[in-house]
C-alpha cells in the first residue's frame, strides 16, 4: 500500500553555547519555527508566531504549538503517516515540552514513522538524514544545518530558516519514498561508500519498530540503548 506521508520537522529556538553538549540539557529550547510537506502537495505548510509588529516572533507560543499539534492529529486521522527523521528522539519531544501536550504528542509519536528510529532499532546506530539524501543524489545546503537555525532566526534571517526547515521536510520525503519504491534504505557512510538496509515490509511506525528484534552492538563502544531516544515515551506527564 502506497503511503501518503507528511514530513514534519522542527527549529528550535534558543541560542546555545558552542561546546558540543547535548541539545537536551539546555532545555526548555523553544520552538522558532516548524514545516510540513506532504505527498500531495508541491509546497511546505510553514508555521511561526507573530509579534505585535506581525513579525515573526522569536519562539512560538504555546497556543499556536497546541494548535499545531490538532493539526497532526488531524492529519493522522485523514489518513496521512506523519513521517520525521529523528521526530521521536527530538522534534516530538520537544513539541510536546513548548505545547504542554505531552499526552497527545506521545500519541502521535508512537503511530508516526521516524526513519532514523526505524534504521536504529534494525541497526542499533542512527543515520543523518544528509548522509540518506546524499546516497540519492541530494543533499542539505552547504554551510547550513539545525545548530546555525535559533541565530539565523534572532539575526532576522527569517526567510533563510523557514527555506531550510522547509527543505529538510522535503528530504525526508524524498528519501522516504524511494526507500519504500526499493523495499530498501541507502545512506553513505563515513568511508564514503554506498551502505543499505533492507525494508522488507516499508516503513515501520515507532510502534512497530519497538518490536524489532535488538542487533548485535557487541562490536561498539557505547551502543545507545532504544530508550534514549523513547524514554519519554514512559515518562509520566
Amino acid at each position: 500500500m502506497k503511503h501518503q506521508y507528511v514530513a514534519f520537522d522542527i527549529e528550535t529556538a534558543k541560542i546555545l553555547p558552542d561546546d558540543n553538549s547535548d541539545l537536551h540539557d539546555h532545555r526548555p529550547l523553544g520552538i522558532s519555527c516548524a514545516a510540513l510537506w506532504a505527498t500531495d502537495s508541491d509546497e511546505a505548510e510553514l508555521f511561526y508566531s507573530k509579534d505585535g509588529d506581525d513579525n515573526p516572533a522569536a519562539k512560538m507560543t504555546g497556543f499556536d504549538l497546541s494548535q499545531l499539534v490538532d493539526l497532526l492529529l488531524d492529519r493522522q486521522k485523514s489518513g496521512y503517516t506523519l513521517l520525521t527523521h529523528n521526530g521521536l528522539g527530538f522534534d516530538f519531544d520537544i513539541l510536546a515540552e513548548e505545547s504542554g501536550r505531552i499526552a497527545d504528542c506521545k500519541k502521535i509519536a508512537r503511530r508516526h514513522v521516524d526513519m532514523m528510529f526505524h534504521i536504529f532499532c534494525g541497526k542499533g546506530f542512527g543515520v543523518g538524514l544528509n548522509a540518506a539524501a546524499q546516497a540519492i543524489g541530494q543533499s542539505k545546503p552547504e554551510g547550513m544545518d539545525g545548530s546555525r537555525a535559533p541565530l539565523l532566526w534572532k539575526q532576522g534571517a527569517h526567510q533563510k530558516v523557514l527555506d531550510y526547515v522547509a527543505q529538510d521536510c522535503r528530504l525526508t520525503l524524498d528519501v522516504a519514498e524511494k526507500s519504500a519504491r526499493r523495499n530498501s534504505f541507502q545512506w553513505i557512510t563515513q568511508r564514503g561508500k554506498k551502505a543499505s538496509f533492507y525494508l522488507p515490509s516499508g516503513w515501520l511506525t515507532v510502534e512497530e519498530a519497538m518490536d524489532l528484534p535488538l542487533p548485535d552492538t557487541s562490536w561498539m563502544d557505547n551502543p545507545w540503548s532504544r530508550s534514549k531516544l523513547s524514554g519519554w515515551l514512559d515518562n509520566e506527564g
